[in-house]
């Protein structure tokens, strides 16, 4: 049976360096801005590497054949715990949800993420979640093919907005409202049609 805390102290043991470490940490500064160097990573994410590189290896004695390593980033914010995106084979992560569910992003977020790369390099475009993908999380990995996680995302709740329409309240995340702000943009109900107008910023 896997067990995350017996995974967590095992990673925790094995020694970092980055001849060892396969997956790439994407350098995401700008063309047109002063380089600045990376930030250093965390010894979490650190484990995060090589949980992958562990995946990756399983994977490919399970299916005889080698896969390309992703790019890993851990950039992600918001609710997602993490993203896969297959034509980029690229990783991300949420840094402030890594560091509150650690465990469960050894166990499962690794894999789940992962499985969606090796579902698109095996079987070409498929349903996000469809059985491809739970064939690959069941019997290669051993996870349960849950579609989303049940972590507490307060502390990673953006700041919304309230605006009105017809048919009553309706909140905005903030990028959609300084779209507002900028007059780029204004948004339809799609239920009433009306224009929704801003009332005031959520506590």
């Amino acid at each position: 049976m896997f067990n995350p805390r017996s995974l967590l102290s095992n990673l925790r043991r094995k020694a970092i360096s980055p001849a060892s470490i396969t997956p790439t940490v994407a350098n995401t500064a700008k063309a047109n801005t002063p380089q600045r160097q990376p930030k250093p990573l965390t010894p979490l994410q650190q484990q995060i590497l090589v949980r992958i590189e562990d995946c990756y290896q399983q994977a490919e004695i399970y299916f005889k054949r080698t896969f390309a390593r992703p790019q890993t980033q851990f950039t992600l914010r918001g609710r997602s715990a993490g993203t896969a995106h297959l034509q980029q084979n690229r990783l991300r992560f949420n840094p402030v949800l890594l560091r509150e569910n650690s465990e469960a992003f050894l166990a499962e977020v690794v894999p789940h993420e992962i499985s969606h790369l090796l579902c698109f390099q095996l079987f070409g475009k498929t349903k996000p979640h469809g059985r491809e993908w739970q064939s690959i999380m069941l019997k290669l990995f051993k996870v349960s093919p849950n579609t989303t996680h049940s972590f507490d995302t307060q502390s990673v709740k953006g700041k919304d907005f309230e605006y009105r329409c017809a048919c009553g309240p309706v909140r905005l995340s903030i990028r959609r409202h300084n779209k507002v702000l900028r007059g780029e943009t204004r948004y339809l109900c799609k239920r009433c049609h009306t224009h929704l107008t801003f009332t005031q910023a959520a506590e």
